[in-house]
């Protein structure tokens, strides 16, 4: 696993506040280099999710904002985080886990950064987000 820091932004990621696996860090380069001239970077975003939490997810970015927190190690590896993100990211950990035919980026340890137990009181949501970007 690879600790990125972010720099910029109102509030910034450091190396212990969001973990990104090699397996992630390497698909997400993958993908930034296999998209149009006009992506810049893989935004991060959250959004209301019920009872199990917040939804992670990614999209391509062409555009950054001066709030953004930006992760970017030289080689190819570039993520944009919005303010509201930051705040859920904390403590969280981004995986790339392919099994068989189904394969998935993983948001792990999400629940850390609300203080949450992982926990749902009945619908059947669980600790971590998956996005199939």
């Amino acid at each position: 696993m690879t600790d990125i820091g972010a720099t910029h932004g109102a509030m910034t990621l450091g190396a212990d506040d969001l973990t990104i696996t090699e397996s992630a860090r390497g698909k997400l380069s993958a993908l930034i280099a296999d998209a149009d001239d006009e992506i810049r970077a893989i935004r991060i975003f959250v959004s209301g999710g019920g009872c199990s939490g917040m939804n992670y997810g990614m999209t391509f970015a062409e555009e950054e904002y001066g709030t953004d927190s930006v992760i970017d190690d030289g080689n190819g590896f570039r993520m944009v985080v919005d303010p509201v993100a930051v705040g859920y990211l904390k403590g969280a950990e981004i995986d790339f886990v392919e099994d068989g035919l189904n394969a998935s980026f993983v948001f792990n340890n999400v629940f850390q950064a609300v203080g949450g137990s992982g926990a749902c009181g009945g619908c059947g949501g669980g600790a971590g987000g998956g996005c199939g970007m």
